[in-house]
């Protein structure tokens, strides 16, 4: 299929759903994970550190993570074209929701309204209290390890702190699945952009799109699990092919 198709599919929609993974983000200057250049490609220790196991009982683990947060690029990069493609598709009318992987806040910061977005692996703004379940600001947290905390403890009960991320190990937020899954069955086009497609359950949502009869598109540089199943999969850079295929504001 052609972008032109893929295009035309799009404008004669009125609800398309987005599933974006760290493919997205990789032009905005955060690397994805599996990729060629991925993090646990390079690095393949690098995913204890988004592994609850690991976190829980390695103080170490947890120190560093801190540092890594601290360091983060979604602290200073920007949106680019393939985020704000997404927004002239809401500006269009047509986007249903936009469910991402991603936990950048990337989609937000372009200016997709934030009752569209579904964090299914959260996003790395928040702290989490893994003993009382008190939330408060990853920034509040990192003013504190600036100060020399090199792993900040819950200030109400003294328990472990984590960011509002979803590790390895740990379900996803049921009611985000949920919301996730019906804007999948609730959809004419599918748009699955920059993501491997193997992590589930979030994968699975490709499925539930499939069996409501909504067209596919896979946009991502390498090969998927759900290619030979959708209706058209492009592998031009993420950056060119949304606004392609995403038109202009109505």
């Amino acid at each position: 299929m052609t972008l032109t198709q893929v295009r035309d599919w799009i404008d004669a929609a009125d609800k398309v759903t987005v599933f974006t993974g760290a493919g997205v983000s990789t032009e905005s200057g955060i690397p994805d994970y599996r990729g060629p250049s991925g993090t646990w490609t390079v690095d393949p220790d690098a995913a204890k550190y988004v592994d609850i196991d690991y976190y829980v009982r390695d103080p170490e683990i947890r120190k560093r993570s801190w540092a890594r947060r601290r360091d983060h690029a979604a602290w200073t990069v920007e949106p680019n074209a393939a985020h704000r493609a997404l927004v002239r598709l809401e500006e269009r009318g047509k986007l249903n929701r936009l469910i991402t992987q991603n936990i950048d806040g990337l989609h937000q910061k372009a200016g997709t309204s934030p009752d569209r977005v579904l964090e299914v692996h959260g996003n790395i703004f928040g702290v989490l209290c893994l003993k009382c379940g008190a939330e408060t600001s990853m920034r509040e947290a990192l003013d504190r390890v600036d100060a020399g905390e090199e792993d900040p403890q819950c200030l109400d009960c003294g328990g472990m702190l984590k960011s509002t991320t979803v590790f390895f190990g740990q379900s996803l937020d049921p009611v985000v699945l949920r919301h996730s899954a019906e804007a999948a069955a609730d959809c004419e086009v599918f748009v699955a952009v920059g993501t491997s497609l193997t992590v589930y359950p979030a994968a699975g949502l490709v499925d539930v799109a499939l069996e409501a009869g909504a067209r596919v598109v896979i946009c991502n540089a390498e090969p998927t699990p759900f290619d030979h199943r959708a209706d058209a999969v492009l592998r031009e850079r993420v950056g060119e092919v949304l606004p392609a295929i995403v038109g202009q504001t109505a």
